[in-house]
């Protein structure tokens, strides 16, 4: 699904697929120089970063391992609430490895730095976070995002995994969500 196809329930384009992808391959082609040599696990942030995730390791010209946590901070709302709750955890022991977290957006980045700490405590060899979106104007932690494809304003947007209600996540661009959608 493309932006055209729900115009009225959108009011911006922020970025498109195309710009997307491109940012995806530069950022791949960062993190191969960066990691040559070491083992790197992509850890996808669910549900948000499947797309993220999925496309970013398709542009990966190496093998890497893949694992996927749950964690809400939303529940069916527009504003993060704070809490931080584990819906699945890692599959993989952190021992030995070289972590990438995968995300999809960085809004307040309380979740992210729980996870952060979170992982520090498991023995990754070193921990990194490539980010596809990032609103530093929500920021209410400071997170050193190593990979990061766009910074965008501080309203609530959809696409590219990013959704509303479970909704919008198949939309191929990132847009701000109309607040007719959701007042």
């Amino acid at each position: 699904m493309r932006a055209a196809d729900i115009a009225s329930d959108l009011t911006t384009v922020l970025v498109t697929e195309e710009q997307i992808h491109e940012k995806l391959g530069q950022l791949a082609a960062q993190v191969e120089s960066d990691y040559e040599g070491k083992n790197l696990l992509l850890v996808g942030v669910l549900k948000g970063a499947v797309m993220v995730m999925a496309d970013f390791a398709r542009h990966l010209t190496r093998d890497v391992a893949m694992d996927w946590m749950a964690v809400s901070s939303y529940g069916s709302g527009t504003k993060s609430s704070g809490v931080v709750q584990i819906r699945k955890d890692l599959d993989t022991d952190l021992h030995g490895w070289h972590v990438l977290i995968v995300e999809d957006i960085i809004d307040s980045g309380l979740t992210l730095s729980w996870l952060l700490e979170n992982f520090a405590s498991r023995g990754a060899e070193s921990i990194e976070v490539l980010a596809l979106l990032r609103k530093p104007e929500a920021a209410k932690v400071e997170i050193d995002c190593r990979y990061l494809g766009f910074d965008i304003p501080n309203e609530f947007v959809v696409g590219y995994g990013l959704d509303y209600a479970e909704r919008y996540r198949n939309l191929r661009d990132v847009a701000i969500l109309a607040p007719h959608v959701y007042a």
